[in-house]
Protein backbone atom coordinates (compact mmCIF):
# COMPACT_ATOMS: atom_id res chain seq x y z
CA UNK A 1 0.00 0.00 0.00
CA UNK A 2 1.44 3.35 -1.02
CA UNK A 3 1.33 5.93 1.76
CA UNK A 4 2.41 9.40 0.69
CA UNK A 5 0.40 11.42 3.17
CA UNK A 6 1.94 12.41 6.49
CA UNK A 7 0.60 13.82 9.73
CA UNK A 8 2.34 15.51 12.66
CA UNK A 9 0.51 14.74 15.92
CA UNK A 10 1.28 16.59 19.15
CA UNK A 11 -1.49 15.79 21.63
CA UNK A 12 -4.02 13.05 22.34
CA UNK A 13 -3.16 11.27 19.08
CA UNK A 14 0.37 10.57 20.33
CA UNK A 15 1.45 7.07 21.31
CA UNK A 16 -0.09 5.99 24.62
CA UNK A 17 -2.55 8.88 24.78
CA UNK A 18 -6.37 8.65 24.83
CA UNK A 19 -6.76 8.94 21.02
CA UNK A 20 -3.52 7.06 20.18
CA UNK A 21 -3.31 7.09 16.36
CA UNK A 22 -1.77 3.60 16.45
CA UNK A 23 -5.13 2.12 17.49
CA UNK A 24 -6.81 3.39 14.32
CA UNK A 25 -7.40 1.49 11.08
CA UNK A 26 -5.86 1.41 8.61
CA UNK A 27 -2.84 1.58 10.89
CA UNK A 28 -0.39 4.43 10.34
CA UNK A 29 3.33 3.94 9.84
CA UNK A 30 5.45 5.66 12.52
CA UNK A 31 8.27 7.64 10.87
CA UNK A 32 9.84 9.33 13.87
CA UNK A 33 9.79 12.02 16.50
CA UNK A 34 9.88 15.62 15.33
CA UNK A 35 9.26 19.19 16.39
CA UNK A 36 7.74 22.21 14.73
CA UNK A 37 7.84 25.93 15.47
CA UNK A 38 4.90 26.93 17.61
CA UNK A 39 3.35 27.35 21.04
CA UNK A 40 1.46 24.57 22.82
CA UNK A 41 -1.49 25.36 25.11
CA UNK A 42 -3.25 23.23 27.71
CA UNK A 43 -6.99 23.12 27.05
CA UNK A 44 -7.71 20.58 29.80
CA UNK A 45 -8.26 17.16 28.22
CA UNK A 46 -6.23 18.03 25.10
CA UNK A 47 -3.75 20.61 23.81
CA UNK A 48 -3.79 23.10 20.99
CA UNK A 49 -0.83 24.39 18.99
CA UNK A 50 -0.46 27.83 17.47
CA UNK A 51 2.04 27.53 14.64
CA UNK A 52 5.06 29.77 14.17
CA UNK A 53 7.12 31.92 16.50
CA UNK A 54 10.21 31.09 18.50
CA UNK A 55 9.02 28.10 20.52
CA UNK A 56 8.86 24.41 19.67
CA UNK A 57 6.08 21.82 19.75
CA UNK A 58 7.13 18.19 20.15
CA UNK A 59 5.32 15.44 18.30
CA UNK A 60 5.35 12.32 16.17
CA UNK A 61 5.14 11.92 12.41
CA UNK A 62 3.19 9.14 10.72
CA UNK A 63 2.55 8.08 7.14
CA UNK A 64 -1.22 7.72 6.75
CA UNK A 65 -3.74 6.60 4.16
CA UNK A 66 -6.45 8.89 2.74
CA UNK A 67 -8.99 6.89 4.79
CA UNK A 68 -7.14 7.55 8.04
CA UNK A 69 -6.81 11.23 7.10
CA UNK A 70 -10.62 11.39 6.75
CA UNK A 71 -10.97 9.84 10.24
CA UNK A 72 -8.61 12.44 11.70
CA UNK A 73 -10.57 15.25 10.02
CA UNK A 74 -13.73 13.95 11.71
CA UNK A 75 -12.00 13.64 15.10
CA UNK A 76 -10.63 17.18 14.88
CA UNK A 77 -14.03 18.42 13.65
CA UNK A 78 -12.76 20.04 10.45
CA UNK A 79 -15.32 18.05 8.39
CA UNK A 80 -18.13 17.65 7.48
CA UNK A 81 -19.14 20.85 9.29
CA UNK A 82 -16.10 22.67 10.67
CA UNK A 83 -16.41 23.46 14.39
CA UNK A 84 -13.93 26.29 14.03
CA UNK A 85 -11.68 24.84 16.72
CA UNK A 86 -8.97 23.38 14.47
CA UNK A 87 -7.72 24.25 10.99
CA UNK A 88 -5.85 21.93 8.63
CA UNK A 89 -2.36 23.21 7.83
CA UNK A 90 0.54 21.71 5.89
CA UNK A 91 4.13 22.20 7.04
CA UNK A 92 7.47 20.78 6.02
CA UNK A 93 8.68 18.81 9.02
CA UNK A 94 12.15 17.33 9.32
CA UNK A 95 12.03 13.65 10.23
CA UNK A 96 15.11 11.44 10.33
CA UNK A 97 17.04 13.89 8.16
CA UNK A 98 14.42 14.46 5.47
CA UNK A 99 11.71 17.07 5.05
CA UNK A 100 8.17 15.74 4.73
CA UNK A 101 5.03 17.73 4.03
CA UNK A 102 2.84 17.02 7.05
CA UNK A 103 -0.76 17.72 7.91
CA UNK A 104 -0.95 19.59 11.23
CA UNK A 105 -4.14 20.56 13.04
CA UNK A 106 -3.74 24.12 14.35
CA UNK A 107 -5.99 25.42 17.12
CA UNK A 108 -7.92 28.66 16.57
CA UNK A 109 -6.27 31.55 18.40
CA UNK A 110 -9.48 32.47 20.22
CA UNK A 111 -9.55 29.00 21.83
CA UNK A 112 -6.27 29.52 23.71
CA UNK A 113 -7.06 32.92 25.22
CA UNK A 114 -6.38 32.72 28.95
CA UNK A 115 -5.19 29.10 28.73
CA UNK A 116 -1.81 28.08 30.15
CA UNK A 117 1.06 27.61 27.74
CA UNK A 118 2.96 24.31 28.04
CA UNK A 119 6.50 25.68 28.35
CA UNK A 120 8.22 22.44 27.30
CA UNK A 121 6.12 22.25 24.12
CA UNK A 122 5.57 18.58 24.94
CA UNK A 123 2.06 17.35 25.81
CA UNK A 124 3.50 14.14 27.30
CA UNK A 125 5.49 16.20 29.85
CA UNK A 126 2.72 18.59 30.80
CA UNK A 127 2.32 17.27 34.34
Amino acid sequence: MHQDRHVFVYGTLRRGEVNDINRRHPAPNFLGLARIRGALYDLGPYPGAILGGEGWVQGEVYAITPELERQLDLLEEVTPIPSGEYTRRHLDVEVAGRALSCLVYEIAGARVQGRPRIASGDWLQRR
